[in-house]
C-alpha cells in the first residue's frame, strides 16, 4: 500500500521514517515474509501477508474475548492449544474480517489455513491466522487461494515495513517497532507489527478495524513462558488504550520466538516485550481515526493499582472529556466528574488535577490559573491529564483520544 507522506501526521511521518530506516525494524533471525494483492476489498493493494518461520517456532497469542468472535481468531486459538504453543506461519489480510460468517466463514478460513500447510509441508494446526475489515462477509477465498503459491515463492527476510503495510485497513501508515538486546555478548531483535484505527478497545485473553498485532524475536523462549511474557506485554499496553470503546471481533497479538539467536535472560526478553508493545500500542492511538490530540490520563494517589486503572480508563474513556480535548475546551469538570462515576470510592476533598502541569483543582476548589494558560494546556498535540486520589501510593495510567467529526463522517459510510 502506497502511503503519502505528505499527509500524514507528525507522529506518522516519524513512524513510517523509523520503519524504512531503522535496521533494527526487521524480522528476526529464522523469519521470513512476503505479501501478495488478492483484491479482496480494493484492486491495486497488497492485502495478503504471511510470516513463516520454516524451522518452526514457539507461539503465543492473545486473543479478543468479544463473543462474536471470528471465525480466523477461533481457528487460532484452537491451532495454539493443538500444537502446544508451536506455529510454522502466520497468515493475515486485510478488507475481509470473516466475522460472523457462520460455517461457510469457518470453511474459507481451514482453506487458506490448509493451502498454506500443503506448500510448507507441515500440519494445518502449524498455521495461525486473522483477518480485518469488514464484518459479515465472506472471504474471496478463490482469489487468496490463488496468490498463496505466489507468497510462498517471494518469502524472504528484511525489513517489517511490507508486512505491517498490507495489514492497514483504516490505518494512515504502518506500525512497527522493535528493539534489541544483547547477553554474553550476544544479540537478538525483538520487533513487531500492529495494525488499527478504529473499533479499538482491546479485551483480549489468552488461548481460550481491529486491533493486530505480530512480535517476533529470535531469543529461544519456550512456549509457556512466552505466553506469560505476551500477556504480561498487552496487560501493560495494549489493554491500556482505548480510541472507541468497542472491543473488535478480531482483536489478536501473536508471539513466535524462532530461537536462533538462543537463551537470553528471561527478564530480559519480557522488558523488551513490553516495551516494543507498548510503542506499538501508542502508534495504534495516535493513528486513531480522525485523529487530532491525544490523551494520557495518568492517576496516582490510588489505594490500588487496579483502582488507578479504573479511574483513569473512565476518564480517558469519556465521550464528553475526548470532546473537550477535541475542541481545545478546558472543561476540566467533565474530568473530575468521569472519576467520580468510575466506581472507585473517593473524596473531592483529597482530589489534585493538572493538565500538562498546570494546576486546575486543589484542596477541594478550582485552582487560580488563568485561563490562557488552560486553554494552552488543553490545545497541545497531548493532552496530559494527571489526577491525584490523595488515598494511597498505587498508580496508573491510560491512552486514548479526541473524538472528532472525521471519526462520525469515516464511521457513518464505512461500508458505502
Amino acid at each position: 500500500m502506497s502511503v503519502a507522506v505528505e499527509e500524514l501526521s507528525t507522529h506518522g511521518r516519524a513512524a513510517l521514517e523509523r520503519a524504512s530506516r531503522d535496521p533494527l525494524h526487521r524480522l528476526p533471525q529464522g523469519f521470513v515474509a512476503a505479501t501478495a494483492s488478492a483484491a479482496i476489498k480494493k484492486p491495486g493493494r497488497q492485502d495478503m501477508a504471511i510470516v513463516v518461520c520454516p524451522d518452526g517456532a514457539a507461539a503465543a497469542g492473545m486473543f479478543t474475548r468479544n463473543l462474536v468472535c471470528a471465525a480466523p481468531v477461533q481457528l487460532s486459538k484452537r491451532h495454539l492449544v493443538m500444537t502446544r504453543g508451536h506455529a510454522h506461519a502466520i497468515l493475515i489480510n486485510s478488507g475481509c474480517a470473516n466475522a460472523a460468517t457462520g460455517a461457510e466463514g469457518m470453511s474459507r478460513a481451514i482453506e487458506c489455513v490448509e493451502a498454506v500447510a500443503r506448500e510448507l509441508d507441515v500440519a494445518a494446526e502449524a498455521i495461525l491466522v486473522n483477518s480485518t475489515g469488514v464484518i459479515g462477509v465472506q472471504l474471496p477465498v478463490e482469489r487468496m487461494l490463488d496468490q498463496i503459491p505466489g507468497l510462498m515463492q517471494r518469502l524472504v527476510d528484511g525489513p517489517l515495513l511490507p508486512f505491517a503495510s498490507a495489514i492497514m485497513t483504516t490505518d494512515t501508515y504502518p506500525k512497527t517497532a522493535a528493539i534489541e538486546i544483547e547477553h554474553e555478548g550476544r544479540r537478538a531483535i525483538v520487533s513487531g507489527v500492529a495494525k488499527g484505527a478504529g473499533m479499538i478497545h482491546p479485551d483480549m485473553s489468552p488461548p481460550q478495524a481491529t486491533m493486530i498485532s505480530a512480535i517476533f524475536t529470535d531469543a529461544d523462549v519456550e512456549p509457556r513462558a512466552l505466553q506469560t511474557m505476551l500477556g504480561d506485554a498487552i496487560d501493560q499496553s495494549f489493554h491500556r488504550i482505548s480510541i472507541d470503546g468497542d472491543t473488535s471481533t478480531n482483536d489478536s497479538v501473536f508471539a513466535l520466538a524462532s530461537g536462533k539467536a538462543g537463551a537470553f535472560p528471561e527478564a530480559k526478553v519480557a522488558a523488551a516485550m513490553r516495551a516494543v508493545a507498548r510503542e506499538l500500542a501508542l502508534l495504534v492511538v495516535r493513528d486513531g481515526e480522525g485523529f487530532e490530540r491525544g490523551i494520557e490520563v495518568k492517576v496516582t494517589g490510588a489505594k490500588t493499582k487496579a483502582d488507578a486503572l479504573t479511574v483513569a480508563k473512565t476518564i480517558a474513556s469519556s465521550l464528553l472529556v475526548r470532546c473537550a480535548v477535541t475542541g481545545g475546551d478546558p472543561n476540566w469538570g467533565r474530568i473530575l466528574a468521569a472519576a467520580g462515576r468510575a466506581g472507585v470510592a473517593l473524596d473531592i476533598a483529597d482530589l489534585t488535577l493538572t493538565v500538562g502541569g498546570v494546576d486546575l483543582f486543589r484542596d477541594g476548589a478550582p485552582a487560580d490559573t488563568p485561563l490562557p494558560d488552560r486553554e494552552r494546556v488543553f490545545r497541545e498535540p497531548l493532552v496530559a491529564i494527571h489526577l491525584d486520589l490523595g488515598q494511597g501510593h498505587a498508580s496508573d495510567e491510560f491512552f486514548s483520544c479526541g473524538l472528532t467529526e472525521s471519526y462520525v463522517r469515516l464511521n457513518a459510510d464505512y461500508t458505502t
